[in-house]
């Protein structure tokens, strides 16, 4: 769907969005948009731009004053001083608007990932922080060697459309079977005008068509704890030409990603091992990080090499890469993180070993346990059963396909909307009704 993105920016415009002069690009974008000359990816490209600088804007809200309050706000005893230091040492990320600052809607938990000091220091609540030791002590199990369970789970979706329109067309996020998952079943919608995608579908989604403004989904899955054992002597050469190819603009296999994946895989030759050596770098390397929103990137698995920052998405979009460079099939999966407490969006990757199929691949969740191994190595090939997959393949179509660009073009964990001429914003809460089988 981003295709176009393999064509660069005027170099006018370039330059003016280097130095923060965003209403100059915008007018220059205009501009070459009335050229004739241009091609049609040319325009695809810069119409693009013009839609993802206001996404980039309005992901840095705060000017100086305005971030120094919201961190301290947040951060137990801080204070000026700290503010400017983090800003100097990198650790708070910013962009210039008209030659000021501006700083990113997530920052202050940013500075929890990049300096561990300030970890205890950032305000928790201690509800949500027992019930996520709840989860870590069943993930410990399953490390150490306990059964895998199935769990059954209901949740529900409240939707609600950001607009004084009065015709919406409204995209939810709905459970695929398949690995993990098996027997879905829709259970109520609140609209009986609804379309839902096969089961076949990437990414799969219930649509809504009409003039309601909230829309409600309720559905239930079973999710299993996902759990290999491979032995690599008897892992063969793959023998799965798909999900072995470049799909730009994410997953490009440019010069230097190939230089670093030969650096990394180094003399190793067996496919499984390959990917475990993938895996470590990654994890141990690269540092977990809020992003903003996936479309105002250009090339997101370049850019995690290059900064060795990044959220789950961007982490399982460079190993992704790099498998497929190491001549691995690797492919996407996300949907959510879904636990008897909460739901959150969750990314991660699939990889193929032969005789053994597809085996699940958790970056992010590999890399914040890697100071205890047995952890870091479970989310290599095992999976715990928290999940509800929506999503199997990344920068899909959806069925039926939206007029407009989407909020988040290359994955759908929140849904999306639009009216009869425009994008509009969706609210959606998740809750999660019952989760059968868990044992506290």
């Amino acid at each position: 769907m981003l295709e176009f993105l393999i064509c660069g920016l005027p170099e006018n415009v370039r330059l003016c969005e280097a130095i923060g002069d965003w209403e100059t690009a915008a007018a220059l974008i205009d501009k070459w948009l009335r050229d004739t000359r241009i091609t049609d990816i040319q325009r695809q490209r810069l119409e693009y731009e013009k839609y993802r600088i206001k996404r980039l804007l309005s992901a840095y809200p705060y000017d100086e004053s305005q971030a120094l309050e919201k961190a301290k706000e947040m951060i137990k005893d801080f204070d000026y001083d700290e503010f400017y230091k983090l800003v100097e040492e990198g650790c708070i990320d910013f962009i210039v608007v008209n030659r000021r600052r501006r700083f990113f809607e997530r920052f202050v938990q940013n500075i929890g990932f990049a300096r561990s000091e300030y970890r205890e220091r950032i305000k928790k609540d201690p509800k949500e922080e027992h019930e996520r030791e709840l989860i870590e002590r069943r993930i410990r199990e399953l490390s150490e060697g306990r059964n895998p369970r199935t769990y059954k789970v209901h949740v529900k979706i409240k939707a609600t459309v950001d607009s004084e329109d009065d015709y919406f067309r409204v995209w939810l996020p709905f459970p695929k079977e398949g690995f993990q998952i098996r027997d879905v079943r829709l259970l109520y919608t609140s609209d009986e005008n609804y379309f839902l995608a096969h089961n076949d579908a990437p990414q799969r989604t219930i649509f809504f068509e009409g003039t309601s403004k909230e829309y409600i989904v309720e559905f239930e899955y079973k999710v299993s704890e996902w759990i290999n054992k491979i032995d690599p002597a008897k892992v063969q050469e793959p023998d799965l030409d798909d999900f072995l190819q470049q799909e730009p603009p994410h997953i490009v296999f440019t010069d230097y990603l190939k230089w670093l994946t030969k650096q990394i895989v180094a003399e190793e030759t067996n496919p499984y091992l390959k990917a475990k050596r993938i895996y470590d770098w990654i994890t141990t390397r690269v540092r977990y990080s809020y992003v903003r929103p996936y479309a105002t990137y250009e090339n997101i698995s370049q850019y995690v090499a290059e900064n060795l920052k990044g959220d789950c998405g961007f982490q399982a979009l460079l190993f992704i890469t790099m498998c497929r460079i190491a001549g691995i099939p690797a492919r996407w999966q996300s949907g959510w993180y879904t636990t008897p407490y909460f739901a959150s969006p969750h990314d991660w990757a699939l990889f193929y070993v032969k005789p053994y199929g597809w085996l699940p691949a958790d970056l992010s969740f590999g890399g914040a346990r890697r100071h205890n191994e047995r952890l870091r190595n479970f989310y290599f090939g095992n999976l715990d059963g928290f999940r509800m997959v929506a999503n199997d393949d990344f920068m899909k179509q959806f069925d039926p396909p939206p007029k407009f660009h989407r909020e988040d073009p290359t994955d759908n964990q929140l849904g999306e909307a639009e009216t009869h001429n425009k994008k509009i914003g969706l609210e959606m809460k998740i809750e999660v009704v019952r989760f059968e089988g868990w044992e506290v």
